[in-house]
Order: C-alpha cells, then structure tokens, then sequence
C-alpha cells in the first residue's frame, strides 16, 4: 500500500477481505492511469470514443434502463436514533442496516478490480481540507470522480502527511463475476442501497453504477455528511451554485442560488448575461459551502472540480458557456444520443435537430419518433476550469463573501418571478416551503408539486427541522451588517395562455441586476404580502419585446392562488412535529395575517 495512514490501511484491508476482488489498484490521478482506464472501458462496450475533432478526449456511455437516476426510495440515513435522521429521509437502524450490507458486500467484487480512490473536497491547501477515499469496483467512476474532485498520489501524500480523518466511502455495482464469467458494459444490480452513516461518517453504495449514487463524494459526502459535519462544526454544506458579478459601474458581488436539479441551476451558473455592460463569471454549479468569517461575514466555496450537468435542456442558445466548455473535451457523456459523426446530441443541444441518431438504449432514432434519444436524466460531466468564464476567486481556499441567496424552483402559477424577503428569518421562511415541479433527476412520477427546502430535500443528512434551525441560529450569530439578503425567483411561471410570463435562461441576468440593485438600495419595489416584488418599471426590459404591463403579470400576487398556497404549506409544515422552529411557524401566521387583510 503506497501509504503510512494506519487507518486508511486498515479500512482497504477489511473491504479487501469482504469484498474478494481479483485485483487492488490504488489511483494516482494521472493522465496515464486514465488514459488506461479509458481504453479499458472502450474495450468493455462500457465507452464509446467520440469523434476527435469535434469532442477531444471525450467518451459517452450508456446505463442499464434500469439505473439512469438518483433512487431516493433506497437512500438512506443511518443516525443511531431515528428522530435525527426526520421525516424527509429513509431511516434504518445502523446494526441492522450494517449487518444487510455486509451480506450484500461479501464477495461482491469478486472477479472485479477494487480501485481506491483517495480525494479532497475543496482545495487541498485550504486550512480545514475535508478528505474522502472511495473504493469502487467500477472504472466508470474513477474516470468520472477525476474530473468532480481532486484525486489521486498528491491527496494522498497530504493526507498521509497530516494523518488525516478521511469519509470511507464504499461502493459497488454489486455484480460479481464468477471465473470465465463474460462482463456486460454496464453492470449493475436491481436492489439498490444508497446508505449513509452521519456519526461514524462513512458512506456505503450497493447496485448503481450512475451519478451521485456511484461518484460518492457528490450528493452522498458534499452534502448529505457534509451537512452533518457543518451542523457539528458550524458552517453550511449546500446545494447552491455560487455567480461573480460586476456592474458596469465596476462593482463586483457574490451570490448563491439554490434550485432542485434539473430547474435551471446549470443554465444559471454560466448565465451568458443579455444586458450591456455586466460581467458573469461563475465559481460553481452545484455545491457550495460556507462558513462565516472573521467579520461575520458569510463566505463560499465550491468543494468540487467538474460539472455534472444535465444535458437535455443545455444548448448552444441557453447556455453557450455550458457548450464552449464541453466542446473542449475530456468529458463524460452518460445516455445521451450518438451522431453520424460520432458526435453527441441531446434534445435542446441544437436547434436543427439530426435526421437519424443511435438514441441513448442503442436503437435508430428519428425526429418523427415519440420518445426522446436522450434520456430525460442524461448527462454531461466536464472539468470546470474548462469554463471560459470561471472566475478567478474559484482558486481561493477561503472564498468569497455572499450579499445575496437566491431560492428557486418551477412553478406554473402563484410564485412571482422574483421576491425579495422582507427579513433573514423571512428569507429562511421561503426556502423552508420552496416548492417545485418534479423532473427526471430522481426516479418517480415526474410534474407533482413537491416541497424541497433550499433544495435540499433529497441532501440533508438529518432532521429537516434542525437543518432550518442551524439556518436561524447561525444568521442570529452572525453580523447583521453582513448578512446576504434573500430571494425567491421561479423562472416558470406561465400565462394565462400557457406560455412562460418570462422569457428565462441569458434574460434572468435582468432579474439579477434588480438584485443587485436592490443591495444598493437604487430599484424599486411593491410590498405584498409575501415580500417585496419589482415594480413594472424597475426591471431592466431594454432591447427586451416586453411591457411593463407584461412584467407586472409575471410578478403578479395572486390572493386566491395564495390562499391555497397557505394551505399546502400549513399541511408541509405539520410533518415536521415539533422540531419545526417555533421562529418559522411564526412567519407562517405572519403571511396569513397580511393576506387577511387583502
């Protein structure tokens, strides 16, 4: 073992020991190794090389039908009592759950190569790293943690170097290969367990070999454990992507927005701004933590290296800058469609759609087909310092100040295009009860109304109800000066004809520039009951085919969709019992009486 780390050493040997792989390889994270792995997979039928000239050291793969998004249902929380893992999360007692996946795991490597993965959240050199090792049967996701984290020799040596605490992360497909058993491309097994223990830290995957369910140090570490591990330390572990913003004026803030999977968060976070003079850059897509610093104030990092977008709705006239990066190669394509030319397409990708692809299950597609050629979920996972507009400070290990939180999801009616809240407590108060449509990131029926509190249903590993008390207690302990005020925007909303009341994707830096503005304290707004909202007038429509009529529409409060909207939350906030924060209840009855007097 190329290692010193007497606890690392132990935990590889005892997977070692229940697993029974063929084969050990510790990954140093060269361009070497992954050119090896690459040429691996090609031969495997798990990779298909796409065309060079067009998509350079790039590859897509393609998933059983039977693995293509997050399983919630079989995701699990593990605390030692069960009130700490909430209503929001599956809960099993850790003996019990320990005792099922060791059965499951005994053996399960058996004719595979166990590749242990050791990695860094965040910068290496930051003051506090946060270390994980994933030991992983599958060599799609050592090709594809290279590009999400900091991998490989370098990790290790520090962690060694400070004999540091790590998060053992431990996944498999759970297939094993009997001697002279032939492998499939892509191998996987029907049960399925996404299991997470927050006392211990560990983390341990069983059947899937798709996204966050096999790159353990995504949704699995960057959230759900980290969350934990900010509520014990005090900082926050977020679904946030994290935007640079400069004025024409030449004055530069930070925001975060968070936004469940699939509602526009990528387009957000390499928004192509369509008003002159403001500059965009971006740090993050996906994940941020933050921690307040010395003065109080709340600063953010993005703990990881590459983007794992969703394809379908990522296109060369939404999002440019997604493109431009991906264009660049060295990207992982996971059941998106094949071109002719050995290209890669999606719906949304272009606006010509080809005449004849290999859809994502392998068969001949058509445009006058009903089904898509990718899948709904497919994805893309590219390194982000690809990103032309990457901005600088996304080096910096102790990031950068946030003046604005943004909470959106996708609804159709009743949420405004975008409110401000009327205070912290307020502001917390709207991500507790944001709510969106349900999309194809996770298995289920897709377009019910969902609640997802800062768009962390999914991600918090422990009780929602104390997840939105850290929110409240940590602003009360901060400065107040500093504290990031808070936004809900929903880019969704429809006409009374059905189309969108706002036009979304490069045009919402005109709703951002109504943020910042209203920072610095130069737009105007109307005070509803639900918080303060643009006048017609105060949002920049130059150059736009919109009246300020039209923009009323879109920002409109409705007193009787809102009625109903009460209901649902008042009957979402029951679920949480007593460890809902009494501070929130309060701004509930709060809304109540200001539309009582409507």
């Amino acid at each position: 073992m190329p290692t010193t780390h007497e606890g690392l050493r132990a935990w590889v040997r005892s997977v070692q020991q229940m697993t029974q792989p063929a084969d050990v390889v510790w990954v140093d994270g060269s361009e070497e190794e992954n050119t090896r792995l690459s040429d691996e997979l090609v031969e495997a039928g798990t990779f298909v090389r796409l065309n060079p000239d067009t998509f350079p050291n790039s590859f897509a793969a393609f998933s059983d039908p039977r693995d293509v998004a997050r399983v919630e249902e079989q995701t699990f929380i593990c605390s030692k009592e069960e009130q700490d893992a909430g209503f929001t999360n599956n809960w099993m007692d850790p003996t019990e759950m320990k005792t099922k996946l060791e059965g499951l795991f005994t053996g399960a490597m058996h004719g595979r190569t166990m590749y242990v993965i050791p990695f860094v959240m965040g910068h290496l050199d930051a003051e506090d790293p946060k270390f994980g090792v994933e030991i992983t049967d599958s060599a799609y996701v050592v090709t594809s943690m290279r590009i999400m984290a900091t991998i490989g020799t370098p990790v290790l040596d520090r962690m060694t170097e400070l004999d540091a605490e790590f998060v053992p992360a431990l996944h498999s497909v759970g297939a094993p290969l009997a001697d002279g058993e032939e492998d499939v491309p892509w191998p996987c097994n029907e049960e399925k367990w996404i299991v997470h223990f927050p006392e211990e830290r560990s983390i341990w995957s069983y059947g899937s070999g798709y996204g966050g369910n096999a790159l353990l140090g995504k949704k699995c570490y960057a959230l759900r454990i980290a969350s934990v591990m900010a509520r014990d330390e005090g900082w926050m572990a977020e679904h946030m992507l994290i935007l640079k913003l400069t004025s024409p004026q030449d004055r530069t803030y930070y925001l975060s927005a968070a936004f469940p999977s699939a509602c526009g968060k990528t387009n957000l976070a390499l928004l192509d701004p369509t008003i002159e003079g403001w500059k965009v850059e971006t740090l993050g897509d996906d994940i941020t933590w933050m921690r307040f610093g010395k003065e109080g104030e709340l600063r953010a990092v993005n703990p990881e290296a590459g983007l794992f977008g969703v394809a379908p709705g990522t296109g060369w006239e939404t999002n440019p800058n997604a493109m431009r990066a991906i264009a660049k190669g060295n990207s992982v394509f996971t059941n998106v469609a094949l071109t002719d030319d050995g290209g890669v397409w999606w719906e949304g990708m272009t606006e010509e759609v080809p005449d004849h692809l290999i859809d994502w299950q392998g068969r001949d597609w058509t445009p006058d087909m009903e089904h898509t050629a990718a899948h709904p979920n497919a994805r893309f996972c590219t390194p982000i310092d690809q990103v032309d507009i990457l901005a600088e400070e996304y080096n910096r290990p102790d990031g950068v100040e946030i003046s604005a939180i943004l909470f959106g999801g996708r609804r159709k009616t009743t949420v405004p295009l975008v409110t401000q809240s009327r205070s912290w407590a307020h502001g917390i108060f709207m991500g507790s009860t944001l709510s969106s449509e349900t999309t194809a990131a996770a298995a289920g029926q897709v377009g019910r109304v969902r609640r997802d509190p800062m768009a962390m249903l999914p991600f918090m590993g422990y009780d929602a109800g104390d997840y939105l008390q850290h929110w409240l207690t940590l602003g009360a302990e901060a400065n107040q000066a500093r504290l990031p005020k808070i936004f809900l925007v929903n880019w969704f909303r429809r006409t009374a004809e059905g189309g969108f009341a706002w036009p979304g994707f490069g045009e919402n830096s005109r709703v951002i520039k109504w943020v910042i503005e209203r920072l610095e304290g130069t737009a105007d707004a109307v005070e509803t009951p639900i918080g303060f909202v643009p006048t017609g007038d105060s949002l920049d429509l130059t150059g736009l085919d919109m009246s300020p009529a039209e923009l009323e529409t879109a920002v409109h409060v409705d007193a009787a969709e809102w009625a109903e909207e009460l209901v649902g939350i008042e009957q979402w906030y029951e679920r949480f019992g007593e460890s809902l924060p009494e501070e929130l209840r309060d701004q509930l009855e709060g809304l109540k009486d200001r539309f009582s007097t409507v």
